[in-house]
């Protein structure tokens, strides 16, 4: 993800496959460079992730990064040795000067990079170059049509890593023209090509910069009175949420229904200690809500509509599926999996592609107000995430008020804006503490506050 972030930042439109992705579904994609990722695995494991590397050539120029350097030399004539020592973090690199020059490279020959392997490229591809090193083995090759490098260009560690990238795309001859103006173009011709002219859509509403973006996208392209946001109160929002935001939704014009749900939501969640069965007791709950609104409080339109609009995101998909580079998968997403087929709706994602600060991108095109698409990420299932164990009256109750403590204090001191994510989390944990002179046995609250440094976070 982050590769294609560093590429979509520099005006390249990037996609992520798996390694197993077909040969015809890549040449109907007709790419200009083809990137190998990174990777745990060694190219002797028996279950390593592999690919053959000429028919990708024979598609577009290719770079392998770490495990991707090391299946390009294994296959094309080079030779893979298991490292005698891990090589991982910080380590100066030295560029071949002649190739450097030679390619008008824009860095300097000796930099600080960040390394993360245990196998080492032993001997270089046949036809090929060394096109650095360390102070201990080969760090890249070039050839004709191909680049192996072993460190990561991608994380913020390795110095001049974006302009290597760029540099890579500008030798496959990719023009940078992936820009905030087509995105919203895209998006727009995207809803007009799969809501037919006469359809409804239904769509939900969560609250946070994704689901609002997409409402307010849908009413701009289709109107109003053809797009039907339901925001539910699942209670499991923060302090106040459902009120405050069915009144800011009201305000930039949305045709939104507030349902209140919260005791269902919280019988459902009843002895789920789990976070996955968390996960999934809301999703399923959420389409069921949604399938009541129409039924009833869409009575009128529920022949008419035909979609249900969300907010999924190029990461939610990614984190959803665990043939992405032979990657396990992270986390269910109640809005990434089918719908049930009673509902009889189509899916209408109009941000899947997009990551989330090209979607707040898109909500400024659109006119949102910057204190609406700077909201700090929010789960889909709420507090019922930051809650470990099982979820109570109570525990919501202390969470609502700590994070809307933390959150508040934040804003006051001009913090908000310089952090990724913040919030709480309640631990299944008690502890002694002091309080009012008087000991205390009570939970554990733990604060996070993490920001996000070109895609790294720290705590």
């Amino acid at each position: 993800m982050l590769i294609a972030r560093r590429l979509r930042e520099l005006g390249y439109y990037t996609e992520i496959k798996g390694y197993n992705e077909s040969l015809e579904n890549i040449k109907k994609f007709n790419p200009d460079g083809i990137i190998l990722s990174g990777g745990p695995n060694s190219v002797y494991d028996k279950n390593s992730p592999e690919r053959n590397v000429s028919e990708l050539l024979s598609v577009a120029p290719v770079l392998g990064i770490c495990y991707g350097m090391q299946l390009i030399a294994h296959q094309m004539g080079g030779k893979v040795s298991p490292g005698h020592t891990r090589e991982y973090g910080l380590t100066e690199v030295s560029w071949n000067n002649e190739v450097h020059h030679e390619l008008g490279m824009s860095w300097p020959v000796k930099h600080k990079i960040w390394m993360s392997h245990g196998d080492v490229v032993s001997a270089l591809p046949e036809n090929s170059r060394e096109l650095l090193k360390t102070k201990d083995h080969i760090a890249g090759f070039i050839s004709k049509n191909y680049m192996g490098l072993q460190y990561h260009p991608e994380v913020s560690h390795s110095e001049y890593g974006k302009e290597f990238l760029n540099f890579f795309a500008d030798w496959c001859k990719a023009k940078p023209s992936w820009k905030h103006e087509q995105v919203l173009e895209a998006a727009e011709k995207y809803v007009l090509s799969t809501v037919g002219p006469q359809d409804h859509v239904l769509c939900a509403l969560s609250g946070g910069v994704d689901s609002s973006v997409v409402a307010t996208l849908l009413t701009k392209v289709l109107g109003a009175e053809r797009v039907h946001c339901v925001f539910v109160n699942n209670g499991l929002l923060r302090l106040n949420e459902f009120e405050n935001v069915m009144a800011a939704y009201k305000k930039i014009g949305l045709n939104v229904i507030g349902v209140d749900a919260e005791e269902r939501f919280l019988t459902a969640l009843s002895g789920l200690a789990d976070p996955e069965q968390k996960r999934k007791a809301i999703g399923k709950l959420f389409i069921e809500v949604f399938d009541h609104s129409i039924q009833h409080d869409l009575a009128p339109y529920k022949d008419k509509i035909k979609f249900l609009a969300q907010g999924t995101l190029y990461p939610d998909v990614i984190e959803s599926v665990s043939s992405v580079g032979g990657s396990v998968t992270i986390k269910s997403h109640h809005n990434v999996g089918g719908l049930p087929e009673k509902m009889k709706l189509k899916l209408v994602e109009p941000v899947r592609n997009l990551f989330k600060d090209e979607v707040r991108r898109l909500g400024a095109d659109l006119g949102l107000a910057q204190e609406l698409i700077s909201r700090h990420p929010f789960p889909g299932p709420g507090l019922a995430i930051r809650i470990i164990g099982e979820i109570t009256k109570d525990k919501l109750k202390i969470m609502q008020k700590a994070d809307d403590i933390f959150i508040r204090s934040l804003r006051e001191d001009n913090l908000y804006n310089q952090i990724w994510q913040a919030f709480c989390v309640l631990l299944p944990v008690q502890t002694v503490g002091v309080q009012g002179d008087g000991r205390t046995y009570e939970n554990v609250l733990a604060l996070r506050a993490v920001t996000e440094l070109t895609g790294l976070f720290t705590t």
